[in-house]
Order: C-alpha cells, then structure tokens, then sequence
C-alpha cells in the first residue's frame, strides 16, 4: 500500500521511515508564520521562560489584520511586535506595507513544495496550493513552536476530489469551492487532508489554487492541496532561492474517500448567512437588497480577481446607497492593478479602493457594518458578527457576482 501526500510529508518532517494517517508525531515545521496576533504568542512566549527562539530563520510575521493600526491599543500591539522582532532577531518580518500575509507569504517565495507549514490564522491552509503541507495552529502552540522548534500533530486522512470540466462564464474557483462546502458541510472534512486533483485542478491557475486550499478550512480541513507542477515552478522562479522537493500521493495511497466534480454546469453560488456550508446558487436570492459589497481579502483579492469584476464594471456605476470597497491582498497586486488600469476602473464606478489587508473581513475596522445591513463579500466567512456587528448579514460569493450585485443594488449574477 502506498502513501498520501501528508503521510509522506509528515514522515520527512519528523523522522520516521514512514506514517500512516491516526499516528500521532513530533514534527519541526519549515516555517510558523503569525501577523497581529504575534503580540499576543509573544507574551506567552515569554511566560515559558525561554530567552531566545529556537529556529528565528523559520519564523515568519506579517502584519495585515488592522493595517495602519486603528486604536491606541493596535498601536501597542504593533510596537510590541516590532520591539520583539528586534530582540530575537527574526529577518522574515514584513510590517504594514505589505498585505494580507498569506499573499504575502506566497509573494515572498516560503510557500515551496514538499515544506511544512504552520502559522497562527485558519486560513494556512492556502498554501497547499503550491504544494505543501500548510495548517493552522493556535497561539499557544505557535509560542510552542518559537521556543522548541517542533509540535505534535496528528497524521490526517485524506478525502480525494477529482476535478473535472471547464467552468463556465461567470464561474469560478470561488463557486466551486462553495458548492463542495454546502455539500459536505462546514465539518465534512474535520482534521482531514482535502487533496484536490483531476484534469482541472492541474489547468488551474496559482490563484484558483489559493482559493479552494484557502477554503478548504471552511470544511474543517486540517490542509488543502493540489500537486506542484509547472504553473507553481513559473510562480516561484525569482521569488525563492531555496531547494525543494515536490511530494505527491502514490498511485495506491489509501484515502478515506473519494468525491468527483465536473464543474460544466455550475451556476454562480452563494453562501447565505450565517454558514459558509448555507449554500445555494445565486438565483435563489438574487434581488435581495445589499448596502455594501466587498471585494479583494486572501481568498479573492488577487489579480485575476480584481480584473474579472473591473470587467464587470466597466462603463458602470454602483448603485445609489450601495458602498463597494476593493482590498487588493497585497501592495505587489495593486501595483499591478493600477499600471493595468484596473484601480481607475473601480474608482469610475465609484468604488473605494483601500490598502491592502484584512479590512472589514475580520471586522475590526474599515468596513464594519450598520444593524441590519446586508454585505456580498469574497471574502471567506460570513459567520454571525463577522465583519464587527451581530445584526449584519453577509452573503459569500465570486468576485463578478459581487461586482455585479454593486451595480445592481441588490444580489446578482454576471453574466
């Protein structure tokens, strides 16, 4: 019997001949990554009694949550971060000119091939899509990790989905990822790996892949991934100096099950609030009144996301009443967007380009919603409160169905 990705990966990392998926190992992660809340893992660091992290070469801190700070209190959290930073001399440090750390963290070439992965937000996950075993931690064990070096985790089972089809216009990674939630649940893969394949995923681009392994979280996923080839080679040539080794599942790996999807006749989805698995196609709530309309966060804030609704809104307006803000997720793709024109695009369709970062996503600042307002986000959550106020509604969906509904006034598809 062969052997999954994480069993191969997981063995490498901690030592063993080989694994099978229940066993439970000491492992040494590549690279822990945290943002803000490094403020907060740096204080129980310090509780541990430890003077100096272990591997400060493998730590990596972006901050993007509140960016520039929005209190005096984020503020703090910032100088404490920065103060830390110096002390134990951590170089893979980026501060609030960068972006939403995992576009970051991609951009900046750590997101290899054959590498563990940790880091202290749920959405680590996103960089299965270049390959490697990516996953969020608590705080506490991220601590853990600065002051050891190593963390037990528990080798997953893996659920195989073959992909297949073309999408079609209007239609993307995002309504994919989406009509796999709604179908198995926000829990339908709790502590497994999700091991995306088929003749689609490997036509997929970098960031369709970042968007189904960002979501793969909101399964109850331990990691998401997709098989490094070609298309992540081209993407990380210039960025990495570092030596890599792909890992793939062998042809006879055990997997817990396996799901197919063709995609060819997908329609645009939405998840409804307030479940990211309360998921049905647009129709069924299109004309529901929306006030604000979010467009960019790790999930859908790249490139190619920013280009598909300027499409959208080309020689548009949005609606009276309706405030669309548009978070490029990091400054390397606004960049991009303004020399291609994009940004001027959204700002003739009186949209509100902001900087790069979490935004209204985790609801601290800058976007925060009015009682009873509805938002249409690409974002990757829409639970109660999620975006500051318990008495909003949010509704998830693609990037053209939220430029669509911001023209429209009220939840729409493209195309």
């Amino acid at each position: 019997m062969g052997y999954t990705f994480s069993e191969k990966i997981l063995a490498e990392k901690s030592g063993h001949a080989s694994l099978h998926a229940g066993e439970i190992v000491m492992v040494s992660p590549d690279f822990v990554m945290s943002h803000d809340n490094a403020a907060a893992i740096s204080k129980t660091f310090a509780k541990m009694g430890v003077a100096n992290v272990k591997h400060p070469e493998g730590v990596v801190i972006i901050l993007d949550h509140v960016v520039p700070a929005a209190s005096a209190k984020h503020a703090e959290n910032h100088k404490v971060i920065r103060q830390f930073v110096a002390d134990q001399g951590i170089v893979h440090f980026h501060d609030i000119n960068t972006g939403i750390c995992h576009q970051v963290f991609a951009e900046q070439g750590y997101a290899l091939p054959g590498t563990l992965i940790l880091g202290s937000d749920s959405h680590t996950t996103t960089y299965g899509a270049f390959g490697a075993f990516s996953a969020g931690i608590g705080r506490t064990e991220v601590a853990a990790i600065w002051a050891t070096g190593q963390i037990w985790l528990r080798v997953p089972e893996t659920i195989r989905i073959v992909l297949k089809g073309t999408f079609p216009t209007g239609v993307s990674a995002k309504d994919l990822a989406l009509k796999i939630i709604g179908d198995i649940g926000a829990d339908g893969a709790l502590y497994q790996a999700v091991e995306f394949t088929g003749p689609l995923a490997a036509a997929m681009s970098i960031a369709e892949r970042m968007v189904l392994a960002n979501m793969a979280a909101e399964m109850g996923a331990k990691n998401g991934y997709f098989a490094a080839d070609a298309r992540v080679n081209a993407y990380l040539a210039g960025r990495t100096h570092s030596d890599f080794s792909p890992v793939t599942s062998d042809r006879d790996a055990q997997f817990a099950r396996e799901l197919t999807y063709d995609v060819s006749g997908l329609r645009p989805q939405v998840a409804k609030p307030h479940t990211v698995d309360n998921v049905s196609p647009v129709d069924d709530v299109a004309g529901t009144p929306v006030q604000q309309a979010l467009l960019g966060t790790c999930t859908n804030g790249r490139l190619e996301d920013l280009a598909k609704a300027a499409k959208v809104l080309e020689n548009k307006r949005v609606a009276p009443g309706v405030r669309m803000l548009v978070f490029p997720a990091s400054w390397d793709i606004y960049s991009q967007a303004m020399e291609q024109g994009i940004l001027a695009t959204f700002i003739r369709a009186g949209a509100v380009i902001m900087n790069p970062g979490c935004g209204p996503c985790l609801g601290a600042h800058a976007g925060v919603l009015a009682d009873g307002e509805v938002c249409i986000s690409s974002a990757n959550r829409n639970f109660k409160g999620r975006m500051g106020n318990p008495n909003a509604y949010v509704y998830l969906a693609n990037p053209e169905v939220v430029a669509a509904s911001a023209v429209a006034g009220s939840i729409q598809q493209a195309y």
